[in-house]
């Protein structure tokens, strides 16, 4: 199966893994997955640490190397998926999470959230 995995979960799997649920920790540990990460994901990364965020205090260049080194592919961010977001629900503030859930529904693939209010979204979007 495919995953793209949001922020959050990237952060968690590579920096504090202890912060995964089980069932993330399952999804990401089973060698059958294809596992995703966003470049929306990586410039929200980049945009929060510069904005001091503490939860974000991560470099994006560093982690990107990390994920390809371990395996994840890299999903571009293109003018389909930009056009996507105008079709969804307003449940959500937050643009990084909504192009997210915009690129999971484009490309037919599972997005991996932690967030309740993410999972709320109509289309492939599994709480973790």
């Amino acid at each position: 199966m495919k995953y793209l995995l949001d922020t959050h979960l990237l952060l968690w799997a590579a920096g504090t893994p202890e912060r995964l649920s089980a069932a993330a920790r399952n999804l990401l540990d089973d060698p059958g997955n294809l596992l995703v990460f966003s470049a929306a994901s990586l410039w929200e990364i980049t945009i929060k640490n510069s904005l001091g965020r503490a939860d974000f205090q991560v470099n994006a260049r560093v982690l990107r190397r990390g994920l390809l080194d371990n395996g994840y592919e890299e999903l571009s961010i293109t003018s389909a998926h930009a056009v996507a977001v105008d079709s969804l629900p307003s449940l959500h503030k937050d643009p990084f999470d909504r192009l997210l859930v915009a690129q999971a529904t484009v490309e037919g693939i599972v997005l991996l959230s932690a967030d309740a209010l993410v999972a709320q979204y109509p289309g492939p979007v599994q709480l973790v």
